[in-house]
């Protein structure tokens, strides 16, 4: 498969171009700092994926060197602003939902038109994160931006009958945020999510093998069908969706949705 990484550079993102490579893939990886050169399959831009004048250049070269793409992995992301909500910057607020929502959007808005529907089905693997099912405090702008890359892949899968985008929530694997967190501190980051990447660090985090393990399943023929759908590398048993592939296709379940009271079922 010939597959675009945003984030290829660092962090998880930089693991599965290892492993796609391994595998035998051919990875081009976008990223804002120079990369090595690691194998003869693997090409890399210097590009802003939160920029939309640098990504669609990036997508020129692309098309025009490869031609087709056979998935899309948008791995990038910041972790940003840290801080109450109504003491936040705003500016950095609103540059933190930015630089990572945009950076999921513009990669999908100008890579799509070059997904191969040839063969196996084309696939768009997206990244949510801390947050983006549950409030997390002094992390607003963070999961404000998680939780909007939910919705869009949601909404992006009912629109986009040809290709299948889910999201991904890779679990508490260390990498550069942990460590942000740690550096940063309890009085910026809160004490309960120190003292959670604390314990995180020193017990070496969850597996950053399950995540990539779920990449390369939704990247095969076996979740052909499978999209607009968040799911759990570390809790969720995924290895079994093609056994409920109906269930998940015409229902709500690995989706965003509100509990609806019982009160207002017993009056339908």
């Amino acid at each position: 498969m010939k597959i675009l990484v945003t984030g290829s550079s660092s962090g998880i993102g930089h693991a599965l171009t290892l492993a796609l490579l391994e595998a035998g893939h051919s990875v081009w990886g976008l990223a804002r700092s120079k990369q090595n050169h690691l194998d003869s399959n693997f090409t890399s831009s210097i590009c802003d994926v939160a920029d939309w004048n640098s990504i669609e250049s990036a997508a020129q070269t692309i098309a025009k060197t490869w031609g087709k793409v056979d998935a899309l992995i948008l791995a990038a992301g910041i972790q940003g602003e840290i801080a109450p909500g109504v003491k936040a910057d705003p500016q950095a607020w609103s540059t933190t939902v930015r630089k990572n929502l945009e950076g999921t959007y513009f990669p999908i808005r100008a890579f799509t038109a070059l997904l191969n529907t040839q063969g196996n089905r084309p696939k768009v693997v997206c990244f949510s994160g801390g947050g983006a099912t549950k409030a997390r405090v002094n992390f607003s702008a963070y999961a404000c931006a998680k939780t909007a890359i939910v919705r869009l892949v949601e909404t992006l899968a009912e629109e986009n009958p040809s290709f299948d985008i889910n999201c991904i929530a890779p679990g508490a694997i260390n990498t550069r945020l942990t460590d942000e967190v740690i550096q940063k501190g309890p009085s910026i980051c809160g004490v309960k999510e120190y003292e959670e990447a604390v314990k995180q660090k020193a017990s070496g985090g969850q597996s950053i093998e399950k995540a990539i393990a779920l990449i390369k399943w939704l990247l095969s023929e076996n979740s052909n069908g499978i999209s607009g759908k968040l799911i759990s590398a570390q809790w969720d048993t995924w290895e079994k969706f093609p056994d409920s592939k109906a269930l998940l296709q015409t229902s709500d379940i690995f989706t965003l949705r509100r509990i609806v009271p019982e009160d207002r079922l017993k009056s339908r």
